[in-house]
């Protein structure tokens, strides 16, 4: 992969070829979509990466999407804090909520704030814009002391630095940088406490127990795993990252 940018990863050979399979079977009509469908089993990267079970991990196209499905959960009047040069698919679907309260800091300064006293922290392990690595162990340690919901962008973290991804109440990623997957899969753990409050504001079919049995009508039918935030995928975009 590049080494000296954050915008993507270059492909792996076996989700290179299979793309290409793909999408000549589109070309000439020859198959299904439901194979292209359960290429989002890939959930599992996140398993091998971050040391999380696979049924509390949602799959989407981007991470502000996800993020947006996290925030759901945020009591009105949440105090939240942010790193103050965050990348913006983190930060603005906290901001855009006008009931939370969002502080913006220093990097630096991130474990203080959080020790201080506030209801969420948000943040990227590792800073798009600087290279700047978060210190995880303290952010994680000061939040359990306040009861702190944790949100971990980890798009540019996973794939070379170890991350734990149960220590944290949400971790997102985005496969198409160190994951070296096409744009358009990403990755999102949830902790127990944050499922049982979160609302999902894009569910569809996919987001159904059974999303064969959930084309049509009510009721609503929803995954009671995680997959309950799912989003329906972009086919191409998991069959590659599924073989990478």
């Amino acid at each position: 992969m590049y080494c000296n940018t954050a915008s993507y990863g270059l492909p792996p050979r076996p989700g290179w070829e299979a793309l290409q399979s793909a999408l000549a079977d589109w070309h000439g009509g020859r198959t299904s979509w439901e194979n292209w469908g359960r290429s989002t089993e890939a959930r599992a990267l996140l398993r091998a990466a971050g040391g999380v079970g696979v049924e509390r991990v949602a799959v989407g196209s981007t991470v502000s999407e996800l993020v947006g499905s996290v925030v759901t959960a945020l009591p009105d009047g949440a105090r939240v804090v942010v790193p103050e040069i965050e990348f913006t698919s983190t930060l603005f679907p906290l901001l855009v909520q006008e009931r939370l309260k969002v502080q913006t800091v220093p990097l630096a300064s991130l474990v203080e704030a959080v020790a201080e006293g506030v209801d969420v922290v948000a943040f990227s392990a590792v800073q798009m814009s600087t290279g700047e690595v978060a210190d995880l162990d303290a952010i994680v340690a000061a939040a359990a002391q306040v009861g702190a919901i944790t949100i971990c962008d980890a798009t540019q973290a996973i794939g070379w630095l170890p991350l734990a991804a149960e220590d944290f109440d949400a971790v997102v990623c985005g496969a198409y940088k160190w994951l070296t997957s096409p744009r358009g899969s990403a990755f999102l753990a949830v902790s127990d406490r944050l499922l049982e409050n979160v609302v999902p504001h894009s569910a569809g079919w996919y987001a159904g127990e059974d999303v064969h049995q959930s084309y049509f009508g009510p009721p609503l039918r929803l995954a009671t795993s995680a997959r309950r935030l799912d989003i329906s995928p972009a086919w191409f975009s998991w069959v590659g990252t599924h073989r990478r």
